[in-house]
């Protein structure tokens, strides 16, 4: 069974059979954004041309993104069908009885019928305890050794119900990614990954090249707000790197254009957090603009394996399916 998926960003990628179409419109994310500040985020963003919202349980602030969908699709300009809208299905609810609950839950907040893409967040359950998203013991996140293969079919039967359109996971490597296809009943669509200059994930993006799949890269600027403590693999701030600074002057464009620019000439659909309305404005001005290709070399040249995103706070890195214990 083939689900196609449109992903709505700004690239020039041709649809290769049942592989994403891209069309021209922007994404971006609201990765732990206010909820007061969230709604009118998401009203200048579909103002200002972006389709694709990317959301998630964990970030808390689905009943504000829902108020906001509200109010937009009752005022125009868009209908839903003209939307993208993805949400993920966080770890305390990988136990095949909790996806579809979870998945309804999300929906009731986004005061939606249906999800255009629902992702696993990762291929780590964690206990579900009511009320709390990260339980913990002793600083420790409570784990389950819930298999993912197992959250994937519940997955599956929300395809078959028409709740979701498209299905796909997120913050896996290539061996879990090959051992969910060589048993996936619907195949998943999307894989999800943090990609930006430091981490320019070169064997994941050959891997869903080949299977057909589509990559979307999240933390472009290398997340240098991010509400994590430091741990030993975090980036630089991109924006403030020297060679990223170079090329921006020479565009006449920002350090975050720049970055932006690096995921989609690379064929990378792209989600970067906004919730200032400037900033949101800026993220889409990067399509009057080509980076020549010893500039994409160069920025290339920066990776070096680091992570913003590592997944491995509150004892999360000795959980059986923690994904990046090897650079993948």
């Amino acid at each position: 069974m083939s689900h196609q998926v449109t992903t709505i960003v700004h690239l020039s990628l041709e649809t290769i059979g049942s592989s994403p179409t891209f069309q021209s419109q922007e994404k971006t994310s609201f990765f732990h954004s206010p909820p007061g500040i969230v709604q009118g985020a998401i009203e200048v963003a579909i103002k200002n041309g972006y389709r694709h919202i990317d959301c998630a349980y964990f970030y808390d602030n689905e009943g504000a993104i829902g108020e906001a969908f509200e109010k937009v699709l009752k005022e125009g300009p868009v209908k839903r069908e003209d939307l993208f809208i993805v949400s993920k299905l966080w770890n305390s609810y990988h136990a095949p009885e909790d996806v579809k609950p979870a998945l309804l839950e999300t929906l009731k907040l986004l005061r939606l019928d249906y999800l255009d893409l629902y992702l696993m967040h990762s291929p780590m359950g964690i206990k579900n305890v009511k009320g709390d998203t990260l339980p913990q013991k002793d600083g420790k996140v409570l784990q389950t050794d819930v298999d993912y293969v197992d959250t994937w079919k519940a997955m599956e039967k929300l395809v078959d119900e028409g709740l979701v359109k498209s299905i796909g996971v997120a913050n896996f490597n290539q061996c879990q990614l090959e051992r969910l296809l060589s048993i996936a009943r619907i195949k998943p669509d999307v894989l999800q990954v943090e990609r930006h200059v430091y981490q320019i994930q070169r064997a994941l993006i050959a891997f869903t090249k080949a299977k057909k799949m589509a990559l979307t890269g999240y933390s472009p600027l290398t997340s240098p707000k991010r509400p994590f403590p430091p741990g030993p693999l975090d980036p630089k701030n991109g924006m403030e790197d020297p060679v990223v600074k170079e090329i921006a002057k020479k565009h006449g464009k920002s350090p975050a254009q720049i970055l932006i620019r690096f995921n989609i000439q690379s064929g990378i659909a792209t989600i970067p957090k906004s919730q200032t309305p400037a900033h949101i404005i800026e993220n889409s001005k990067v399509f009057d603009f080509r980076l020549t290709d010893e500039e994409m070399k160069k920025l290339e040249s920066l990776h070096c394996g680091a992570r913003a995103v590592a997944w491995d706070i509150l004892g999360m890195g000795t959980h059986k399916h923690y994904p990046f214990t090897k650079d993948e």
